[in-house]
């Protein structure tokens, strides 16, 4: 047998013993047996036995919060809008939104057409449109109720409309592997195209006059690394327009904002280059915008300055003789974009992340002190004016721009949020400077904003390094001592966790919990070098970092080990992997959906998903003798050792080709077969879903319904 689950009545089953068969594996002279790589091959009846196995034991363990699971569950709907629409967005002589409907899993994508009578600003105001009313001239574009009919798994990929308004490409997902079909709808008369593309990566690019779609396509480790040109209506095959060979990289096509030009990209963790063609000449041949260079990443945008077409680019190339870390802005004409002018000179400080131009202003997205900044950038006759950032009255907050699809539009539609405040949409006036408030995301049940507070805090790591950590809780329990936290984490990637709001955590601030975030090193909250301070040989300082962060909100009397509980996902999940070996002594429980804990493993096969193009973020264990000993002295599943652990809840999908479900199954068979205590370990495994976990909002409400009654039961909040 592959496992022994052993028992006879539910209240005393017994957790499952996977078996054991030593693989051996050598590299630069070192030996390791992995007694649980045969879990891998999810073929095998077994194994899909012993997950099955485990998903019977972690239902019976946590069949006593059943009745807690449903409050949460019926909280969050209850605080949720469920029949709800968007705010409108123009684009053309249409305004695009999307509706939600109570019962229904998934949204239905809507437009109606704009007043053509109306001028001015008037032209650009959103209609006020009600959840509950039928709004005249609307039509319905897609419903993914409908297409998820009948599939366990749903996810709509591309969606994509002809400048013209005319023609809908969109692309869907029943298995949850990552691979689309992309279809065509024909919006004047609502008829489906007979034009089908199977096997696509999400994305779909139109040309400007909609006679042609871009796509791509992945390779066999799920890697998007060829670009197709399809003509509609046409029996031809498909026309390959650009494939790169390199698997360390990606490749991915959009346009500029103008739509004048089509842009493919080509980007490594490390290294970036971009192709560019004019939309108006589809079949035309992609050049080069700027030669690609080992270590140099740039992205690029089409403005028009004082009457001629430029390219501005953010690029990290030398300048001056000093490598701009965190990026500058540079313009360059489009007929020579090798001849760069510098605008923004590099700091410190500030990590330049985007532009985009529009016909009169362009908009810079940046991070200073770990939080987004937006700015406005008029432009003139003689050339580029006054720019000026957008100040926001919170401690912490998260803004950004929105759906801006038109090149010509007099306002700019940005996002707002907090920890504490639901999302906000606004629009804002260049040319008057006024922040006009379209919607705030509604939360039911009589929220008050000032019932809650969310501060900025900081710890110490190891070497002096001062951590930002965000904390957010319900006002009338911050005086009464320690509470139990929940202390989530990433810190890879250079991807930031940024100030957002959560109708679902409520659950967990009125029962009295704290939420708090570390931003560790390996993230991008604080610049480039705070991402390259944590990965790959420094990936350690992203364990410490968040170590540093629990002891220091244990020693200020935030929280105490007993209550706190780390949360982390993915990447995140190879974090509090590794903490649960370093610190298990901190930490009452680890919860984790689809870790990445068995990272060697991974990396040292070439054959599997994404593994070459992460030789960038890890480093090649393969090749180098150095990155292999230490990504070994950190693997969350090679370190365990014979000593008690947290509760741990760990998470997986059956079809994830990004974290393979093997990993968690792995790592939860040795733990349980080395820990030496009787704290709670359980797997949970999606046969049917991917990376995203589950599809559908209710579907989604209900397993965090499940995690949230696991973690309240873990640090004694299961009564509330």
């Amino acid at each position: 047998m592959a496992f022994d689950s052993g028992t006879e009545t539910v209240s005393n089953l017994d957790a499952p013993i996977a078996k054991k068969v030593p693989t051996r594996r050598e590299h630069h002279g070192d030996v390791f047996v992995d007694e649980y790589e045969w879990l891998r091959d999810k073929d095998n009846p077994e194994v899909i036995g012993y997950l099955e196995a485990e998903n019977v034991y972690t239902e019976a363990k946590t069949a006593h919060l059943e009745s807690l699971r449903g409050r949460i569950f019926d909280e969050i709907k209850a605080r949720t809008q469920e029949t709800d629409l968007s705010v409108p967005t123009r684009s053309g002589d249409f305004w695009y939104y999307s509706r939600s409907f109570e019962g229904k899993q998934y949204a239905v994508q809507c437009r109606c057409p704009i007043d053509a009578s109306a001028e001015g600003i008037d032209a650009w105001t959103p209609p006020r449109l009600e959840a509950d009313t039928e709004v005249s001239g609307e039509q319905v574009l897609l419903d993914s109720n409908e297409l998820a009919a009948d599939h366990d798994f749903f996810a709509l990929g591309a969606f994509s409309v002809t400048q013209d308004g005319a023609l809908l490409a969109y692309s869907v997902d029943t298995v949850g592997d990552e691979r689309y079909v992309l279809r065509f709808k024909d919006l004047r008369t609502g008829e489906l195209l007979a034009d089908e593309v199977s096997g696509t990566a999400p994305g779909a690019t139109w040309s400007l006059d909609g006679t042609h779609v871009f796509y791509q396509t992945v390779d066999e480790s799920w890697r998007p690394d060829t670009v197709w040109r399809h003509r509609l209506g046409s029996t031809e095959d498909d026309v390959q327009v650009f494939h790169e060979p390199d698997e360390r990289y990606w490749v991915s096509i959009g346009t500029t904002r103008s739509e004048k030009y089509l842009m493919i990209w080509i980007g490594s963790k490390i290294t970036s280059e971009c192709r560019v063609l004019e939309s108006a000449t589809p079949e035309g041949e992609f050049r080069a915008l700027l030669p690609r260079r080992e270590g140099v990443e740039y992205s690029a945008e089409h403005a028009v300055v004082a009457g001629e077409d430029r390219f501005l680019i953010l690029h990290n190339d030398v300048v001056d003789g000093v490598k701009a870390e965190n990026f500058v802005l540079a313009d360059a004409p489009a007929s020579d974009p090798t001849n760069l002018t510098l605008l923004i000179g590099h700091r410190d400080d500030v990590r330049l992340e985007d532009v985009d131009a529009f016909a009169d202003h362009l908009v810079l997205s940046y991070r200073r002190e770990a939080l987004t900044r937006i700015a406005i950038w008029p432009l003139t006759e003689s050339g580029y004016g006054q720019r000026h950032e957008l100040e926001f009255d919170l401690e912490l907050f998260a803004v950004g721009a929105g759906a801006n699809p038109e090149w010509e539009q007099p306002t700019l539609r940005i996002g707002l949020t907090s920890f504490i405040s639901p999302v906000q949409v606004f629009d804002y006036v260049p040319a008057t400077g006024e922040l006009l408030l379209r919607r705030e995301q509604p939360v039911l049940g009589g929220y008050d904003v000032e019932d809650y507070v969310q501060q900025r805090d900081w710890a110490t790591a190891a070497d002096g390094t001062r951590i930002p950590i965000s904390l957010v809780w319900k006002r009338d329990a911050a005086a009464v001592g320690p509470k139990p936290l929940l202390l989530y984490g990433y810190g890879s990637y250079e991807a930031s966790m940024d100030p957002s709001f959560s109708v679902a955590r409520l659950s967990l601030l009125e029962r009295g919990m704290v939420f708090a975030v570390a931003h560790v090193r390996g993230g991008g909250e604080m610049g480039r070098l705070w991402y390259d301070n944590g990965k790959t040989l420094t990936k350690k300082n992203t364990f410490t970092d968040f170590v540093s962060c629990a002891q220091h909100l244990i020693d200020a009397g935030v929280t105490t080990a007993e209550g706190l509980v780390a949360d982390g996902g993915s990447a995140g999940g190879l974090l509090v992997g590794a903490v649960a070996n370093l610190a298990p002594e901190l930490f009452a429980g680890i919860l984790t959906n689809v870790p990445f804990v068995d990272p060697l493993t991974s990396i040292l096969d070439p054959s599997l998903p994404l593994t070459v193009i992460e030789w960038d973020e890890w480093g090649n264990p393969l090749a180098d003798k150095d990155v292999y000993a230490y990504m070994k002295s950190y693997s969350p599943y090679e370190n365990i050792e014979a000593k008690p652990y947290p509760a741990i809840l760990a998470s997986t999908s059956l079809n994830d080709t990004r974290v393979l479900y093997v990993e968690p199954a792995k790592w939860v068979a040795k733990l349980r077969a080395t820990k030496t205590d009787d704290a709670p370990l359980l797997l949970k495994t999606e046969m049917s879903a991917g990376h995203g976990g589950v599809s559908g909002r209710y579907e989604k409400w209900k397993e965090v319904a499940f995690e949230f009654a696991w973690l309240l039961d873990t640090v004694g909040l299961a009564d509330r």
